[in-house]
């Protein structure tokens, strides 16, 4: 079959024509034709499993096609490895950093390549400093890569790759984990690359960045390609419309609150893990019924420790939790306390773990038993009452529209999207006072997002205190009623989300900002 897509007149930088690629039975791209150009910045759209990543890594040398062309400058090539594709100044940086975290940035940047006998690292020194002069960055060629912060590992990477000489990169979710003082401190060295003839392809879920940052954008659904358009002339309402095929709503509703009382606070609370680093030291919060504290910082901050001492399953080392029953408000302190103590002592506390299927659900266990993990402790008889369970996997499958075989299939079948409403449904049917979510829509489509986030505030008008723990902070913007700010551990401020900036939980975020106050909700929890 012929490739429709038509090419500009010059040879692009690549053209991929007609690629095929299957896992078993499982298609992730049906004849893509794509077409990355010199001194453009793509961004590379579509929904879990639509088949970006797997497209790209064909490009970069980790996958090789079942069928299709790949052509580098007008005359087709073969990348059957990374190094393949570095022969032919391609390179991609994933989203999961690829560094030898005890040896410095310059090691680091040769580590793999063919150098001399006598390696020359004042020459490397002297290269990555040209790299960084040239295009923005900044890179200690001397530093280990432990004392580096997220934001610098990146950068590395990066730099790496232009060491080995790549003119086109792909970038796997770069700005995932930054925060978004770092988040334009990149795009403008996006744009520097840019101007120097560079091909950038971006894969990211980030709508407002996409719209900020590229020129085109190429839509994949479901393996197949959609079409592309220049970004000036769509809008993010468009480009949603040709990843889920249909349209979709971008608003998120955000209801004020309504009568918020007192459901839980934190006071002076510090967590030390099994290795001795402390992983929060002194927080102190209220979290209210009837709305939604979200929380911000940058990746390892404290977020997943936070949530599970609050959910009883991390070692308290000083401070204390305390919980106010819902219609006496009574106190009760939830300290020292393991899951089982806390729900015998009649806390609906429902949890949505970070670990979907190490934590949250048993990817072996079909939808039923998942559901069931939940409530077999309440039956009297030897045998386990199972027709309760299957009654709520249907309910959950019909709700949130869960794409499934049937619900005697096993959780690690479905998609990352439809576990993630497995387990949510599962946690919000039990109808809770407190819900803690921790990356509930991370790395889920848009269509599943918008889902998640209609649920927490269902929760929210139903009187339950909502803490959710999120790494986008336009979605944290919209969906929160207060945002808690963690940085190494320690609260950096409380804001109200109505009417904070974006760069203002940013600088919170790297401990730049002044410390917040909340006078209010202090005053309401002293009532």
């Amino acid at each position: 079959m012929e490739s429709t897509i038509q090419f500009n007149s010059g040879a692009p930088a690549v053209q991929m024509i007609d690629i095929t690629k299957t896992f078993g039975t499982v298609v992730a791209n049906n004849k893509v034709s794509l077409e990355i150009r010199r001194g453009e910045i793509l961004s590379l759209l579509g929904e879990n499993g639509s088949g970006k990543t797997t497209l790209m890594n064909m490009l970069s040398g980790i996958y090789y096609p079942d069928s299709g062309t790949i052509m580098v400058d007008g005359r087709p090539v073969s990348i059957r490895s990374p190094k393949d594709a570095f022969d032919l100044r391609i390179g991609m940086i994933h989203q999961h950093f690829k560094l030898v975290d005890v040896l410095t940035a310059a090691e680091n940047i040769i580590l793999g390549l063919n150098e001399k006998f006598v390696l020359d690292l004042k020459n490397v020194r002297k290269t990555v400093e040209e790299i960084c002069g040239r295009y923005g960055f900044t890179v200690d060629p001397n530093k280990k890569v432990y004392n580096m912060s997220v934001s610098e590992k990146q950068t590395l990477e990066i730099v790496k790759v232009l060491y080995r000489g790549a003119d086109i990169l792909i970038l796997d979710e770069p700005t995932a984990v930054l925060t978004p003082q770092e988040t334009q401190k990149l795009f403008a060295v996006m744009r520097n690359m840019k101007e120097d003839g560079k091909s950038i392809v971006i894969i990211t879920h980030k709508l407002h960045e996409v719209m900020e940052i590229s020129d085109r954008v190429a839509v994949l659904r479901k393996g197949e390609y959609i079409g592309d358009i220049a970004t000036k002339d769509t809008d993010p309402q468009q480009l949603t419309d040709m990843m889920v095929g249909r349209a979709v709503s971008l608003n998120i509703d955000r209801p004020d609150p309504v009568n918020p009382v007192r459901r839980l606070t934190v006071t002076g609370l510090t967590v030390i893990d099994d290795d001795g680093v402390k992983k929060l030291h002194n927080v102190s919060f209220a979290a209210m019924g009837g709305e939604i504290l979200g929380v911000a910082g940058i990746s390892g901050s404290g977020q997943k420790e936070l949530l599970e001492a609050i959910a009883g399953l991390r070692i308290i080392e000083s401070g204390d939790i305390t919980y106010y029953e819902p219609h006496t408000g009574k106190a009760v302190s939830l300290l020292g306390m393991n899951p089982r103590d806390i729900k015998r002592l009649g806390v609906r506390l429902a949890f949505v773990p970070e670990d979907r299927l190490g934590m949250g659900l048993v990817g072996s266990m079909d939808l039923a038993d998942n559901m069931m993990l939940k409530s077999y402790k309440k039956g009297r008889l030897p045998l386990t009452e199972r027709k309760s369970p299957k009654q709520l996997a249907e309910k959950v499958v019909q709700d949130l529209e869960v794409v499934t075989p049937s619900i005697s299939t096993p959780v690690r079948k479905l998609s990352g999207g439809n576990v993630q409403k497995v387990l949510v449904g599962r946690e919000v049917e039990g109808d809770p006072t407190l819900l803690l979510s921790a990356y509930a829509v991370r790395g889920l489509d848009i269509n599943t997002s918008y889902t998640i986030y209609r649920l927490m505030t269902e929760q929210k008008q139903r009187g339950a205190a909502v803490v959710y723990v999120g790494e986008d902070l336009d979605v944290l913007l919209e969906l929160a009623d207060r945002i808690l700010v963690l940085c190494s551990g320690q609260v950096s401020g409380i804001v109200d989300a109505r009417t904070t900036t974006k760069e203002e939980v940013g600088l919170l975020m790297t401990h730049l900002g002044a410390m917040q106050t909340e006078p209010a909700d202090d005053k309401e929890v002293e009532a």
